[in-house]
C-alpha cells in the first residue's frame, strides 16, 4: 500500500481585521474547523506578522492521489463558503507520492 501526502497552501486577505488579535481569532477557528470536518492538519506557514493577510498550510494523508485532490478540493471550497468575509488571493496543491517500500518489505 502506497501513502500519499495532499498539500495546499491558501493565501487569504482579511480586509475587516484591523489587529493581529482579530486575525488570531479567525485563524484558530477556521483551523479548528477544517481539522474537526477533514481531519486535516492545519498551520499558519506565513505572513504571521500581516495582521489582514493570512497563509495556510493545509495537508492530509491517504492511499490515493484521487482521494489527496478531493480532499484539497473540499477543504478550498470549505473555506470559500464558510468565510466570505475572507478574499482567496491564491492556492496551490500538490500531491507527492512516498514509496511503499516499509522496513520488512525487499
Amino acid at each position: 500500500m502506497s501513502m500519499t501526502v495532499g498539500l495546499c497552501r491558501v493565501w487569504l486577505r482579511l480586509p475587516q481585521n484591523h489587529s493581529l488579535k482579530e486575525k488570531r481569532r479567525v485563524t484558530k477557528s477556521l483551523t479548528a474547523r477544517l481539522h474537526n470536518k477533514f481531519n486535516v492538519a492545519v498551520a499558519e506557514v506565513d505572513d504571521q506578522d500581516r495582521w489582514q493577510m493570512l497563509c495556510l498550510g493545509i495537508t492530509c494523508v491517504t492511499t490515493s492521489e484521487s482521494h489527496a485532490h478531493q480532499m484539497m478540493a473540499s477543504v478550498v471550497a470549505f473555506i470559500r463558503n464558510e468565510r466570505p468575509d475572507a478574499e482567496m488571493v491564491d492556492y496551490r496543491t500538490e500531491v507527492l507520492h512516498a514509496p511503499s517500500e516499509g522496513p520488512f518489505e525487499g
